[in-house]
């Protein structure tokens, strides 16, 4: 995961893939030839992870444990249905067997996940295999993505605000002290990004996914500016007007029920954060189409998404189950917004390291209201948002994930500041 980045964005590749290793498998006592089979699958699974410092316990008493190491986590696989899900379908396989509770992790969840992000591309024809395998996000288009924004974001507010900021943001948020509140690393990432976008009063302002308002309230209440959000998740953009109406500055700020595409007038800023990954990589063009005819001569622009390193597809049980139609784009990807219409990139970050530590306290806070989610759901619901956040965050430890702030404006835009020291004060 407003649009989010929601955390969209994660996978868990976990035990998903194989290849040969030297040693084999020694298994103990009679058994049968298939469970034996399935046993040396499972090592062998399990050794081409490089001895990871976890221990997998099967329902019979079968476990395969980490050799000179310390376990920092044990797996328990509960059925021989949840061992077939596991060996056949991979990471799939593992997200459903989480989620329906026939598999279960004792220990640290996080860093058993990180470990198998750290080996869950098996090279040479296992890795074009398992790419091949992988099935395409489902289509952005007008309808697809307020189908797909409304299975993430739609299923109620009540939800989101038990583990959420009072400000209920759903992206990265920015941690220049470690130690901050997560409502006040909320507060910094958003002063940090009207900073880079230099906002003044008066400024008129186009953002493309809006969340729950948070973003464009404080650009209204703190910087002076007038803005229009777009977002097609009725549960948000209904949130937000309630609250501008409430609150008294629903004539500062416009909620539009709409998708991106449609964004008209003229603006001095366009922004967007956590919506780029909802785009889908067919509709950059679209986007870049639209800055383009929006953004004023010398206007300013942020992206802030979810993104990868190299171009790599979501994890297939959050595209399924969670995040339907999510891609994080890398930033030679994102050109393709960019380059067609010659915007001039003036400053790229990358907040990584922020976002894990934001889902971390997102992490806290969910397991502390857990009790409340499974009432207003199920326990199937319950531990699959938990393998999704807790996923979300090894995925940003482990490097899989990035977190992309790309400012830019129009290559002719000779109002520009001359260092950055407006983006750090005092």
């Amino acid at each position: 995961m407003h649009t989010r980045d929601s955390v969209m964005a994660s996978s868990n590749p976990v035990f998903g893939d194989d290849k040969p290793v030297d040693r084999k498998a020694s298994l103990a006592g009679s058994i049968n030839p298939s469970r034996a089979y399935e046993r040396y699958v499972l090592r062998r699974v399990i050794d081409a992870m490089g001895s990871p410092s976890f221990t997998v316990i099967l329902w019979d008493g079968f476990s395969v444990a980490p050799v000179h190491k310390r376990p920092i986590a044990t797996v328990h696989i509960h059925s021989h249905a949840a061992l077939m899900l596991l060996l056949r379908y991979g990471d799939m396989g593992f997200g459903d067997a989480f989620s329906d509770g026939s598999i279960t992790v004792e220990g640290d969840l996080v860093g058993f996940l990180v470990e198998a992000f750290q080996n869950s591309q098996p090279p040479g024809l296992a890795g074009l295999v398992k790419r091949l395998q992988q099935p395409k996000p489902r289509a952005n288009t007008h309808d697809g993505s307020r189908e797909n924004i409304h299975h993430h974001y739609d299923i109620g507010n009540n939800f989101y605000q038990l583990w959420l900021d009072a400000e209920m943001q759903y992206t990265c948020a920015y941690f220049p002290e470690q130690e901050m509140s997560l409502e006040a690393a909320q507060q910094a990432k958003m002063d940090h990004i009207c900073r880079k976008l230099q906002l003044r009063p008066g400024d008129r302002v186009a953002e493309a996914g809006c969340g729950w308002g948070g973003l464009a309230r404080h650009m209204a209440l703190n910087y002076g500016a007038k803005v229009s959000s777009w977002n097609v998740s009725s549960e948000q953009v209904s949130f937000a007007v309630e609250r501008a109406r409430a609150e008294g500055y629903d004539d500062r700020v416009t909620y539009v029920l709409d998708d991106y595409r449609n964004i008209s007038g003229e603006y001095d800023v366009f922004v967007s954060v956590g919506m780029l990954e909802h785009v889908g990589r067919d509709h950059y063009p679209a986007l870049g189409e639209v800055v383009d005819r929006c953004l004023t001569a010398d206007g300013r622009a942020l992206l802030h998404t979810i993104g990868r390193n190299r171009s790599r597809l979501m994890n297939p049980w959050i595209e399924k189950r969670i995040f339907p139609g999510a891609y994080p784009p890398t930033l030679g990807e994102m050109m393709d917004i960019l380059e067609p219409h010659r915007f001039a990139v003036l400053d790229v970050e990358n907040l990584r390291l922020h976002y894990a530590r934001t889902l971390q306290q997102w992490l806290v806070r969910y397991d502390a209201s857990y009790d409340e989610v499974v009432d207003q759901f199920d326990d199937e619901f319950g531990r699959a948002w938990r393998l999704y956040l807790a996923g979300s965050q090894a995925a940003f430890l482990a490097g899989a994930l990035q977190l992309f702030q790309v400012l830019f404006t129009r290559e002719r835009n000779n109002t520009l500041p001359w260092s950055r020291q407006h983006l750090y004060p005092g």
